[in-house]
């Protein structure tokens, strides 16, 4: 053991002293004006590397901002001082942050006072009814995550936490929860019609069509698109064909196999993102009905839906919008925040007005759940902040660049599908992917396929195209430790950051790769969408039978 530890410092070290030395001696140097080369992945390719060798994820990612700012001011002193004063200040200042941050500390807030006042006691004897068993709770769990489509932050903080006591009830490892968590939310969320997704995704298209006067509306190519956004779909029918069989390979078996047979739903070297355990108070000899969740968290739900009829409603000025036109207006943020924090009011006016707490007994109780997330808003801030800084050192336009010669209208969907997923890999940002991949590519597929621009966009190679750079960005996303979503997914199920990702990895791959050699190469040869999907959902079930193995009972 102690020679395991001093290998494993010395692999620490070593990538320290690379990692910094790369940054000081070549970094100002190597990134003056608009030269872009490899030097453009080194800070998140070093947060990877470290947060996998250590388990250490914060301590990961700030060694990768602080490598990328001494790069960016040639100097490891003032890269330390600019990633504390600018980098980290500005991803805390930023609207959209700090919104999200505002809305993650509320719903903590939440979810503390209904643990306390008994609501999710209750909500997890009255589903004992129905989750008997290891398969219904990680049925009733995916299910959870269908319904919640309207975005993909609450769909991760909603199911993660109500779930997570019917999943440690039925011995389901907190690795599988927040695998169930992660895959359903940015999934859902971007194939769903009306969501923050979507509306995010056809707003990308606009500036492409004006380039090109294309005519069709960008609500119908998104519509259009869905069924080639394979990996997201592989990914939904895969979590199911999973759950039904019940059949797990990889550490994934290894996890629930432990927790089957031993109880223990997380590793012993475990350190989850957030502790459940500072929510807990001494519970009043009150009611510990279902209702004390169930009507906080449906007020979460309700708000926020009516908080994007309402911004979007106030930012229209003409009559009768579609409903695309009002969530495509709206304020996602604001809606959030309104949603938590109405919520939070309703579970503290239920826990005083039905006698379960008193006002400081509720207060004391949000606190503690504002509490339990402040690691997970730090590890949030930390990702946000490694983004910046690859933003800066214009790491997707590196990726996009040795991508670009390599272009062909057969095999445009399978390159950015690639691409997407490097970059996404790379910045932990599905949406930041998003943003630079669409303005770059769709023109790039308009001047290959040379059609007439309406046309174009309805042509399998343009959908697939567009639909690459979604999946691709999810696919990323699900792969990266240092992404938002899967930070957040680990902080709602209450598991070790590293431990979801390394389990999440092998599932993601398997549907990544299906996805793009069946998919993205299959439409690039001609292949109908819908004998690429039946194969896909075939191939799938014939992994998980044949290579997956059952779970041992204890």
């Amino acid at each position: 053991m102690k020679l395991t530890n001093l290998l494993k410092n010395l692999i620490i070290l070593s990538i320290l002293v690379i990692g910094f030395g790369v940054a000081s001696d070549l970094g100002a140097s190597s990134l003056d004006g608009e030269t872009l080369t490899w030097l453009s992945i080194w800070p998140p390719v070093i947060a990877i590397i470290l947060a996998l060798a250590t388990h250490e994820a914060h301590l990961a990612l700030f060694i990768g901002i602080w490598v990328g700012a001494s790069m960016i001011t040639g100097n490891l002193f003032t890269g330390l001082t600019t990633s504390l004063d600018t980098f980290i200040v500005g991803s805390v200042t930023d609207h959209g942050h700090a919104s999200i941050l505002i809305f993650t500390l509320a719903f903590g807030g939440l979810i503390g006072v209904i643990t306390a006042n008994g609501g999710l006691k209750g909500a997890v004897d009255a589903a004992g009814k129905y989750a008997t068993s290891n398969r219904r709770s990680q049925m009733a769990t995916a299910v959870m995550g269908l319904v919640i489509f309207f975005d993909d932050y609450a769909n991760t903080l909603l199911v993660g936490n109500m779930m997570r006591p019917f999943t440690d009830k039925a011995r389901i490892s907190r690795e599988k929860l927040s695998y169930l968590v992660d895959s359903t939310a940015a999934p859902v969320a971007s194939l769903a019609v009306i969501s923050s997704w979507s509306v995010f995704q056809m707003s990308l298209l606009e500036a492409p069509y004006k380039q090109f006067g294309v005519t069709v509306n960008p609500y119908f190519t998104f519509i259009q698109s869905i069924p080639f956004s394979f990996y997201c779909i592989l990914t939904l029918v895969f979590i199911f064909l999973n759950v039904i069989l019940k059949k797990e390979y990889g550490p994934m078996h290894h996890a629930e196999t432990r927790a089957m047979t031993t109880g223990k739903v997380l590793s012993d070297t475990a350190k989850p993102l957030s502790d459940p355990s500072m929510m807990e108070v001494t519970q009043s000899m009150g009611s510990s009905h279902w209702s004390n969740a169930f009507i906080p968290i449906f007020v979460v739900v309700a708000v926020t839906m009516g908080g994007l009829f309402i911004t979007g409603m106030r930012s229209l000025d003409f009559a009768n919008p579609s409903i695309r036109d009002i969530i495509g207006a709206s304020d996602p943020y604001a809606s959030l925040i309104w949603g938590a924090s109405f919520s939070s009011i309703t579970a503290i006016g239920l826990s005083i007005g039905r006698k379960i707490l008193s006002l400081e007994k509720a207060l004391d109780a949000w606190i503690n759940g504002v509490r339990s997330m402040i690691m997970a808003c730090i590890i949030l801030v930390l990702a946000w902040t490694i983004g910046s800084v690859c933003k800066d050192l214009k790491t997707a336009e590196y990726l996009v660049s040795i991508s670009s010669n390599v272009l062909s209208p057969a095999m445009l969907p399978f390159i950015t599908f690639i691409t997407a997923a490097a970059i996404s890999f790379s910045t932990g940002s599905s949406w930041a992917t998003m943003s630079i991949l669409v303005p770059v590519v769709l023109p790039m597929a308009m001047h290959l396929l040379n059609m007439e621009p309406n046309a174009t966009v309805e042509s399998p190679i343009f959908l697939a195209t567009f639909a690459s750079v979604l999946s691709g960005s999810v696919f990323g996303d699900h792969c990266s430790p240092i992404s938002d979503t899967t930070i957040l997914s680990s902080t709602a199920s209450a598991c070790d950051h590293i431990d979801h990702v390394k389990t999440q990895m092998p599932y993601a791959v398997t549907v990544g790769v299906l996805a793009l050699t069946l998919g993205c190469l299959g439409i690039g040869f001609g292949i109908p969408v819908w004998i690429i999907l039946l194969t896909g959902i075939a191939i799938l079930y014939g992994v998980i039978q044949f290579i997956g193995k059952p779970v041992e009972s204890a």
